[in-house]
């Protein structure tokens, strides 16, 4: 079993910035593909980023790309996602996700989600 933990969320205003983080435990963090997601009300979860094992890979949502980053510390078992310019429609329940081979249909640990509120 992998656990994570999210922490960072909060509230911004539009064109601002936020740091989340999420640790992971349970399992070698190096062993495992990570990434985030995000629900917004109403709305299906979505892709957001992901990294591979060893950080130098990584891949974004076309609606995030430019202003987020994706980025982790195999010794910390961190995995971060720094938010820049944000917009309304990133509002969201933001969830880190660990898999051993990606973030595709059936991702195998999830994290309990952190809550960002961007107000324009």
């Amino acid at each position: 079993q992998v656990q994570l933990v999210e922490s960072g969320g909060g509230s911004v205003q539009a064109g601002g910035s936020l740091r989340l983080s999420c640790v992971a435990s349970g399992r070698t963090f190096s062993n495992y593909v990570m990434g985030w997601f995000r629900q917004a009300p109403g709305k299906e979860r979505e892709f957001v980023a992901t990294t591979n094992r060893s950080g130098g890979s990584t891949y974004y949502a076309d609606s995030v790309k430019g202003r987020f980053t994706i980025s982790r510390d195999n010794a910390k078992n961190t995995v971060y996602l720094q938010m820049n310019s944000l917009k309304p429609e990133d509002t969201a329940v933001y969830y880190c996700a660990a898999d051993r081979y990606g973030m595709g249909s059936n991702v195998q640990y999830w994290g309990q989600g952190t809550q960002v509120t961007v107000s324009s």
